[in-house]
């Protein structure tokens, strides 16, 4: 039991207990379990092939409790991490998934828009209305204990997202046992100051013994794409003297670290580049060649992700995000972690970006996991010739931008740990027990596109 792992009232936390508590939550799949998962496609698989797989980190395990066990997703990411095993299963997955067939039709409306010598034009808006639902499992909270809940809520300082308009929130623990509100006047409801890096709406309710606690929030906005042209002949020398450049050039703890070997590898990429963007494009080039998407474990159980990335050869949006920052701001580059939600018509999603500040433009997105674009066919960049690095100085229009940062405080202040250490988007829970970790509470959202 999580809370009894880390604090039940009477003992005191520890981060120790927690971590090896989320461990075991992410490296919960036996040998047996993963070998079957293979033998679906690999009907005759060996043990010394598994045996080799393992020793080479593509099938991710570890030691919990003195027995190797496997990542949850050690199986499948396989056959996304190995080329052999990818090819085996590439009969499966064929098309385009369901974001970059949204995009493929995105990315021309935005172009079309886009300046070609002054600033970033946004574009082809898209409106939505979203329900966010979080719900707590009955009795992760003993009865009569405050639960405290923080929910994503789309930002109001960024130029691409507009109009933000609340709706309504509600918390409730049984049928007679709930708030409501339609105002942002109300003191049940707490709104994360702008100038918070994780842009939240807090709720809090008591528990109820047997009955779950869900939190709802609703809300509408615009999302626009964007797009800077002409990046390489628009850069201009950076001044070094100010705030902003020293700032985000420097290293962060824990996951922007200029350790030697990324040090190592960006300047080889770079070597003989003066241009801030060409610099960047070389790296963006070089992760999206050569870490493949691959499931992750969960942020809070790594101390470096960026050198995770490069060791393991895989990464999701988040870890390769890092990654190319890390990388830019060790070149001086002006770098900051954005994130939130891709919100593709069936397709939504937690989703991972960056922006880089490019003296004389002024900061523009980049997004390294959307990368190029699989759907940029020689036929699609004829008529389309940008959108091969769009990602690089471009976005789409489906995006719900929450964080400007990672790791940063919540508002109000988290007594313990949050669940997702590093981004913040499926939400958070506590009570005064402890930290209310993911197996013990679920989250949709519905949207609908006005």
């Amino acid at each position: 039991m999580f809370m009894a792992a880390v604090s039940c009232g009477h003992n005191k936390y520890s981060w120790e207990a927690d971590l090896q508590y989320r461990l075991g939550v992410d490296f919960c799949r036996t040998r047996e379990e993963v070998k079957k998962y293979i033998t679906k496609y690999i009907p005759d698989v060996t043990d010394a092939q598994i045996d080799a797989w393992t020793a080479s980190g593509k099938l991710e395990s570890m030691q919990i409790d003195g027995k190797t066990m496997y990542f949850r997703n050690a199986a499948p990411n396989l056959f996304r991490i190995d080329k052999e095993c990818k090819a085996i299963k590439g009969g499966e997955n064929t098309g385009l998934s369901g974001e970059y067939v949204v995009d493929a039709e995105n990315l021309p409306e935005i172009l079309a828009t886009a300046d070609r010598d002054g600033q970033a034009t946004i574009a082809a808006p898209k409106r939505m209305r979203v329900k966010y639902t979080l719900v707590v499992d009955a009795d992760a909270v003993p009865d009569g204990k405050t639960v405290r809940c923080w929910l994503p809520y789309p930002r109001a300082d960024v130029d691409r997202q507009k109009d933000v308009k609340f709706i309504r929130a509600t918390a409730k623990a049984a049928s007679d046992h709930l708030f409501f509100t339609e105002t942002t006047d109300s003191e049940l409801i707490k709104f994360a100051p702008e100038n918070y890096s994780h842009s939240t709406l807090y709720m809090e309710i008591p528990a109820v013994k047997g009955q779950p606690v869900t939190f709802t929030e609703e809300f509408e906005f615009t999302s626009y794409g964007e797009y800077f042209r002409n990046l390489e002949d628009r850069v201009q020398p950076y001044d070094k003297t100010t705030a902003l450049y020293k700032t985000y050039t420097a290293e962060r703890e824990k996951h922007i670290i200029f350790t030697p070997r990324l040090k190592e590898i960006a300047d080889s990429l770079t070597a003989g580049i003066d241009n801030p963007y060409l610099q960047a494009k070389a790296i963006f080039t070089w992760i999206d060649g050569n870490f493949p998407w691959a499931s992750a474990r969960e942020y809070s159980t790594l101390d470096n992700i960026p050198e995770y990335v490069l060791a393991n050869g895989h990464g999701d949006c988040g870890q390769v995000t890092l990654t190319f920052l890390t990388m830019c701001r060790y070149k001086g580059i002006p770098g900051h972690f954005q994130s939130g939600f891709m919100m593709h018509p069936g397709a939504w999603n937690m989703h991972d970006w960056a922006e880089l500040y490019f003296q004389g433009v002024g900061w523009v997105p980049v997004d390294q996991s959307f990368g190029r674009p699989p759907y940029a066919t020689p036929e699609y960049l004829k008529a389309y010739p940008e959108a091969d690095y769009f990602f690089l100085g471009g976005i789409d229009s489906y995006r719900m931008v929450v964080n400007q940062d990672f790791g940063m405080d919540l508002f109000p202040a988290k007594t313990y740990p949050r669940s997702e250490t590093v981004d913040f988007q499926r939400g958070e829970v506590e009570w005064e027990g402890g930290n209310v970790y993911f197996p013990q509470w679920s989250y949709d959202m519905e949207i609908t596109y006005l």
